[in-house]
């Protein structure tokens, strides 16, 4: 399983470190538990589609798939942030958005 837990302002260079960081390491595959509870948004227009077409070519290269993604977003412009990211980047795996990480550490740990 991915972890990742962020704090503060959050800007696109870190999103895709991240997630050029789940592709180095051979993760996509794996679970992952994204935490926004702590962070705020430094995106600015345009970066939710920059990424989301980022994941979509990830998800093209790698033959093991997508695993799935619980998002955590407490707050409601993260929310709305994560709802965009889920409506951009449609794909084959499971994905959920939360309100608190004991509910997305349950769901992720379900049996698919």
């Amino acid at each position: 399983m991915v972890l990742a837990l962020c704090e503060g302002v959050i800007a696109r260079c870190d999103l895709e470190a991240y997630l050029d960081g789940v592709l180095v390491e051979g993760a996509l595959p794996y679970r992952k538990l994204f935490d926004l509870a702590n962070a705020e948004s430094g995106l600015v227009d345009g970066d939710m589609m920059a990424l989301a077409a980022r994941i979509q070519a990830y998800a093209s290269v790698d033959p093991g798939g997508m695993g799935p993604l619980a998002i955590v977003a407490s707050g409601q412009t993260q929310q709305e942030y994560a709802q965009l990211f889920a409506a951009l980047t449609v794909s084959r795996r499971r994905l959920k958005i939360f309100r608190s990480a004991g509910a997305a550490e349950k769901w992720l740990a379900a049996p698919e």
